[in-house]
Parts: structure tokens; sequence; C-alpha cells
């Protein structure tokens, strides 16, 4: 499994770093990407520490560890400066918390994570066709996720990037032990959202691009 959308006790989730990563090993990971939630009054102390705790582990431990953050409920106006400090920050993954059905995330915050080219728009709700085209131009890739609340517009998000021919990536948004998944747990999930069984190992790929990139820039 890789899973590139997890966060720590930086933000909201229960886990410090270290356990969330020996957690994920045990799980059976291959990578895992921790995106703590940010905002312009955290980014310059969670994305450190991330990096410090992902450079300490490395060589220690059978997975791939991906510092990196979630822009989380910034005015669409900002994002585009909050993409650019991130990566100067440290952060080798950038995802944006999209337009879920589940919070009241401003309207052109999609469009807004897209334009700035952000790695993955999370949990895009409703997205719009247009944003689709545009996720498409810009290489954003679309996440489908096993999160509640989060995951009820999976279908729409998932018929939407076939469609239009969009990237998508499967992620948990993990806050605590019990939100990390196997990779059946996620071939089920992208199933059930629509995504042919045949189209699934195509989502793999996509994470694993991803990944390589991110990783590059560590």
């Amino acid at each position: 499994m890789i899973d590139l959308h997890t966060h720590t006790l930086l933000s909201d989730g229960e886990l410090l770093p270290f356990e969330l990563v020996r957690r994920a090993v045990s799980a059976g990971y291959k990578a895992i990407g921790i995106t703590d939630h940010v905002d312009v009054s955290n980014m310059d102390y969670a994305i450190p520490r991330v990096v410090k705790a992902a450079q300490r582990l490395k060589g220690l431990v059978p997975i791939d560890i991906v510092p990196g953050v979630e822009i989380t409920h910034a005015p669409p106006a900002l994002i585009g400066d909050m993409v650019k400090e991130a990566r100067e920050l440290g952060a080798c993954l950038v995802i944006v918390h999209g337009e879920t059905l589940a919070e009241p995330v401003l309207e052109g915050t999609n469009r807004a994570a897209i334009e700035a080219e952000a790695d993955i728009l999370a949990h895009p709700g409703l997205i719009s066709i247009e944003d689709i085209l545009l996720a498409n131009e810009k290489s954003v890739a679309l996440e489908i996720t096993s999160r509640k609340g989060h995951s009820i517009s999976n279908g729409h998000v998932a018929q939407m990037a076939i469609k239009f021919g969009a990237q998508i990536v499967i992620n948990t948004d993990s806050h605590s032990p019990g939100d990390l998944i196997t990779r059946g747990q996620a071939e089920k999930i992208l199933m059930g959202a629509g995504i042919g069984k045949e189209r699934v190992p195509l989502v793999f790929e996509t994470s694993r691009n991803i990944l390589e990139k991110a990783l590059r820039r560590i």
C-alpha cells in the first residue's frame, strides 16, 4: 500500500510520526506520506518536524517516508503562495484539502489547488467538469478516500475522472491507527467507487509515480 495522505499529533492525528510509521510498516505499507493540516499559522512549525522525523528514520525502516502537508481551509486566493511556501520549507508532497461535502470548504478551493499545481487534490467533492479538465492538464491527481464522510463523493470523483481522463489516487486520510488499510481493502474501495477492476492497477501506478517524484525532492 502506498498511502500519501495521513496525519499525526502535529495536527489532529492521534500518533507521533514514529508510531504512525511503525504501524504503517506493520500493516504492510510500502510508502507513507505524512501530510499534517496546515495554514499560515503552523506551516513553519509542522513541516520541519515531519522532515526531521523522516530523516532520522531513513535507513532504519523498510518503508519510504515522504514529508508533506495538507493545506486546509485556506482562502483560495492564498493557496498558490502557500503551495510555494510549503515546498520551500521542505514539503516534498503538497496536498490541498478539497471541497468535500462533509465540511464547509470555500467554493473555488478545488480550482485554486489545481492552478497551484498541488500534487494531490484531496476529497474534491462534486468537482466540476472544468476543474477535472484542468486537473488533467496540470497533472494534479484527484483523491479517492477511505475516510468516512469525505468518501461520500467517491463515486462522482471516480466517474468524472475516468470520463475526462484525470489521474486518480487512493489514500486513507488517516488520523488514528484504525484508519490504515491494506492494499486489498484499497482495491475494494476503488471498485466500490465504480472503478473497474481492470483500472485499479492504474490508480496504484499513479500513486507510485507521485511517490517517486516526491522522493526526488528530498
